[in-house]
């Protein structure tokens, strides 16, 4: 997606200084895959641990209180997750019903939205796969991203060289 809008936004730079022409559409097109790998890369960010979060009381508590304190978090996260699905899921409908297009492309404005509800789906799927590992012991805690870790590794690799 990121290649894809680079090369269109490129593309459109060239023909608007060089050429004094252009696509209506590139923008919009562009805003559609940005959203489109938003939402499926909030469900990428669980699967590899990315997200950030503050953790530093979490990794205090002994094992068995640090693995009950997280599934608790992955549950207020699921129930996140289904208020968004639900409300994202009566926009679309909504948004089906009136029937609107894009501004410069001929496509229904509720398939480029539906986005919303299908990516806190996958959100929602993620945070079932943590939620199932916390709960059959293969996990203690969430794996969030620690940006202190690898800067202290990165700082150490640079060093080493």
């Amino acid at each position: 997606m990121l290649a894809s809008m680079t090369l269109l936004t490129f593309t459109q730079v060239v023909m608007r200084y060089v050429f004094n022409s252009g696509y209506s559409w590139a923008l919009e097109l562009t805003t559609v895959f940005f959203a489109l790998m938003i939402f499926v890369g909030i469900s990428y960010g669980v699967r590899v641990g990315a997200h950030i979060g503050i953790d530093a009381l979490v990794k205090l508590l002994p094992s068995g209180l640090r693995r009950s304190v997280s599934i608790v978090v992955v549950l207020l996260c699921l129930v996140y997750a289904g208020i968004v699905i639900y409300g994202s899921y009566v926009y679309v409908s909504k948004m089906r019903l009136v029937g609107i297009e894009l501004e410069d492309l001929p496509i229904p404005l509720w398939m480029v939205r539906s986005i919303l509800p299908l990516g806190y789906l996958l959100l929602a799927l993620r945070f079932t796969q943590v939620l199932w590992a916390l709960v059959t012991g293969r996990s203690d805690s969430l794996h969030l991203g620690d940006e202190a870790a690898e800067a202290m590794k990165l700082r150490s690799e640079e060093a080493a060289s």
